[in-house]
């Protein structure tokens, strides 16, 4: 069964940077030592998240505003599929339903965020698993928190492709019922909103 992830990598990152210099996707994550004590090369917010995506999927749909040039190469040289949204600036609706739009004939989507780089590969595919059992919807849990990403199958296709605006599939999560997997991953409920979320 074909799942495949959808990573959104669209938004303007305003809370990050109110100017709009700084891409927030771009900025090294902090260095972390290695057994060996040597210190690994920092990646990109949005490195890490595409690498651990492309750990668990077999196939990654990138979704970028066309002007971000930089973030579509680094995407495309790590093997995603990038597809630019000329409508990203409408909100995550629009670019949401413009990587559907990419994947229409799979069996499910694990729908990520750019900005969630400490997700495990290991809660993608637990994610992309459930679908494949038949969950409609799949989200995980951590510690009794509910987090990102959230995968779909088929059967919300249609409401999905419906959604406008800036919330995502929140309405749709909150008004079906929802196949909880618990995972051991904090990364769930981290994200990258503020430059202090670097540190």
């Amino acid at each position: 069964m074909s799942i495949v992830g959808i990573l959104l990598a669209a938004g303007r990152g305003s809370r990050f940077d109110p100017a709009g210099v700084r891409n927030k996707l771009l900025q090294a994550l902090p260095s972390r030592a290695a057994a060996s004590g040597e210190a690994f090369r920092p990646a990109s917010v949005l490195e890490a998240s595409a690498r651990n995506m492309l750990a668990a999927l077999p196939r990654v749909v990138a979704v970028v505003r066309p002007e971000d040039e930089e973030s579509a190469a680094l995407l495309h040289g790590l093997g995603c599929e990038v597809s630019l949204c000329p409508q990203a600036a409408l909100g995550m609706a629009a670019s949401l339903v413009h990587g559907l739009r990419q994947a229409p004939q799979a069996e499910g989507w694990v729908l990520a965020l750019g900005d969630m780089p400490y997700v495990k590969p290991a809660t993608i595919a637990a994610l992309a698993h459930a679908v494949a059992q038949g969950a409609d919807i799949a989200a995980p849990i951590y510690q009794g928190r509910r987090g990102n990403p959230i995968a779909f199958g088929r059967r919300h296709l249609p409401l999905l492709l419906a959604l406008e605006g800036d919330q995502g599939a929140r309405a749709i999560v909150k008004n079906f019922p929802v196949n909880e997997v618990v995972v051991e991953d904090s990364g769930i409920l981290l994200d990258i909103d503020t430059p202090s979320d670097l540190l």
